[in-house]
């Protein structure tokens, strides 16, 4: 079964978020902010991240940052999510080390899809 972790600090956009995708068939793991997400990711190594920005604690950027210069994380596509949709916002996820970006409300469908090419790929 493929595993994604969501890091999410947003409760009613974690929960939401974690059972569409469940309904989907995908086993979620749940993470509330970025030092959490990146010790979930250490211990679990999910086959996908999808990783909130503004967080408490440590931010997506950060928390990303510490996945992708990692040998053990670094190949695990992480997939943005945020509010903040703005060209120079994507532009620095990519060079931060986001492997792709989607704002919020999140479009599901869109999502899904993207999680599907980035998990194909990872294959």
């Amino acid at each position: 079964m493929t595993t994604i972790l969501l890091v999410e600090d947003n409760e009613l956009n974690r929960d939401m978020l974690a059972k569409r995708l469940e309904r989907m068939g995908y086993k979620v793991i749940l993470a509330f902010d970025g030092q959490h997400g990146v010790d979930i990711a250490r211990k679990h190594k999910p086959d996908l991240i999808l990783m909130d920005i503004n967080m408490p604690v440590m931010d997506g950027w950060k928390a990303v940052e510490m996945l992708k210069n990692a040998p053990d994380t670094a190949l695990i596509p992480i997939i943005a999510l945020t509010a903040h949709a703005m060209t120079s916002d994507r532009d620095k996820a990519h060079e931060i080390g986001f492997n792709d970006f989607a704002t919020k409300p999140v479009d599901f469908p869109g999502l899904v899809g993207t999680i599907e090419t980035w998990l194909h790929k990872a294959e």
